[in-house]
C-alpha cells in the first residue's frame, strides 16, 4: 500500500498547481459526446466522494462488503460541473482526496482484505479497491492534462 499512497499524494500535489492554471476556456472545451476537463474533474470529484464512503463503511458494515455503483454521467449532469467555478471545484477535489489519503494511510492491515462484492457478483478486497482507485485518479489526471 505505501507505494500506493506515494503514487497518490505525488498526483494529487503535482496536479492540484497544474490545474488551477489552465484558463477556464481550456477546462470547458468539449468535443462532442465526450466530457469536458471540467467534467472528467468532476467525475473524479464524484469518484472520491463514492470511495471514501467505501473506504470508511467498510470497516463497520457487514461482511462480506456490497458495493454499490454509481451512476457516473447523472451525477456529472446533475451536479453541473461543467459552469461550476473551476477554484471551487478543484478545492472540493483536492479535499475530498486528501481525506482518502489519510484514510488510506491509517487503514489497518487486516481491513485491506476484508471482502468487496461487486455488482457483478466478481469479488475483489479492500486494497485492490484502494489501489484501483489511485490507478483511476491517474487515467483521467492523464486526460485532463493531455
Amino acid at each position: 500500500m505505501q507505494t500506493a499512497i506515494l503514487k497518490f499524494e505525488k498526483l494529487l500535489n503535482e496536479n492540484v498547481n497544474h490545474f488551477s492554471t489552465l484558463s477556464n476556456e481550456a477546462l470547458e472545451a468539449k468535443i462532442p459526446g465526450k466530457w469536458s476537463k471540467k467534467e472528467i474533474l468532476g467525475h473524479l470529484t464524484d469518484s472520491a466522494i463514492h470511495n471514501l464512503v467505501r473506504f470508511t463503511e467498510i470497516n463497520y458494515a457487514a461482511k462480506p462488503y456490497q458495493h454499490r455503483p454509481y451512476n457516473q454521467i447523472d451525477l456529472v449532469n446533475l451536479n453541473q460541473y461543467q459552469t461550476m467555478d473551476p477554484d471551487e471545484l478543484l478545492q472540493l477535489w483536492f479535499v475530498l482526496n486528501k481525506q482518502i489519503v489519510r484514510l488510506i494511510k491509517s487503514v489497518d492491515e487486516k481491513a485491506l482484505d476484508y471482502k468487496i462484492i461487486l455488482s457483478d457478483e466478481s469479488v475483489i478486497d479492500l486494497r485492490f479497491l484502494m489501489t484501483d482507485y489511485v490507478e483511476h485518479l491517474e487515467h483521467h489526471i492523464n486526460q485532463i492534462k493531455s
